[in-house]
């Protein structure tokens, strides 16, 4: 077979660390990936892979714990989102040098979706950085990107999984990694004192941001969905959905599904757990493909 890949990686917040893993286990089978296209944190991690910076990018997410990611939360009053998302990427830079997609080893491509004309963004040239910046703008929770023509957010509005998108350089063979399979509801492994904790510190801080504002906000006891429990919620099955009618026009050889159901959106301290899912269903699902 043929070890030439076209890769294609969803979006899906912190569960998009997967793709690490998938990525890690294709190249330990000696896959050659010969492009990548990602939206949201797919657009992140195929970034940071083209860019040759993969391992200082993981070993980075691992050293993350719910106060650091919180650390890295920087609110603002503006009304088309809750996060600038400017930490983020200032943190990133400290490992991890920006550059023109055009001057990547590989082909790289990051989908957003402009808003005001409706129709998806391609980036094929241009700062990396600012490519995942506009794709990664989760609509209500990351400002958007103001163009000339256009307001930008996260492309997974439009398709979470850009397999119409993958760059085929010369007959290989496409692979899409999508993060967002299994059970959409709530983790059900997961137990009440388990979720409340896992919520707490954020909707701590959100308390106090919409008491700055003056808006009544509802306690835990008085509603059964948190802010970010219902952001997490209406994500997962947009993209879910979205994804799947996406599949039925545009199948890749193969599709690596990696179940959502143990991380949210949000839970970007759980990147070793992530990324040993992503290494795990790389290998058994490359391994049914292969028929061995």
């Amino acid at each position: 077979m043929d070890k030439k890949i076209a890769l294609v990686l969803s979006g899906g917040g912190a569960r998009g660390i997967a793709h690490i893993g998938v990525i890690e286990e294709l190249e330990r089978q000696g896959y050659e990936i010969t492009s990548v296209v990602g939206t949201s944190m797919g657009s992140v991690v195929g970034g940071v892979y083209a860019l040759g910076k993969l391992a200082e990018f993981r070993d980075w997410m691992y050293s993350l714990d719910k106060l650091k990611v919180f650390r890295l939360m920087d609110f603002t009053l503006s009304r088309q989102g809750l996060l600038r998302g400017e930490k983020v990427f200032n943190a990133m830079k400290t490992f991890m040098d920006d550059a023109n997609i055009e001057d990547l080893g590989i082909p790289y491509a990051a989908v957003a979706v402009n808003l005001l004309k409706m129709e998806e963004v391609v980036f094929r040239k241009g700062s990396v950085y600012d490519a995942i910046r506009a794709s990664v703008a989760i609509p209500a929770v990351i400002t958007p990107v103001k163009t000339d023509d256009g307001l930008l957010v996260d492309g997974g509005v439009m398709d979470n999984l850009p397999v119409k998108h993958a760059i085929r350089t010369g007959g290989e063979r496409v692979i899409a990694v999508d993060v967002n399979a299994g059970e959409i509801g709530d983790n059900k492994h997961e137990t009440r004192e388990e979720r409340e904790d896992r919520h707490f510190i954020l909707q701590k801080q959100l308390n106090g941001f919409y008491n700055y504002l003056g808006i009544h906000h509802h306690s835990k006891s008085e509603e059964k969905l948190g802010y970010f429990d219902l952001i997490n919620r209406t994500i997962m099955l947009m993209t879910y959905h979205m994804a799947r009618l996406s599949l039925e026009k545009y199948a890749p050889d193969l599709l690596i599904s990696v179940s959502g159901e143990f991380c949210g959106t949000f839970d970007f301290y759980k990147a070793e757990e992530m990324v040993e899912r992503g290494r795990k269903t790389a290998a058994a699902q490359l391994k049914a493909w292969k028929g061995d």
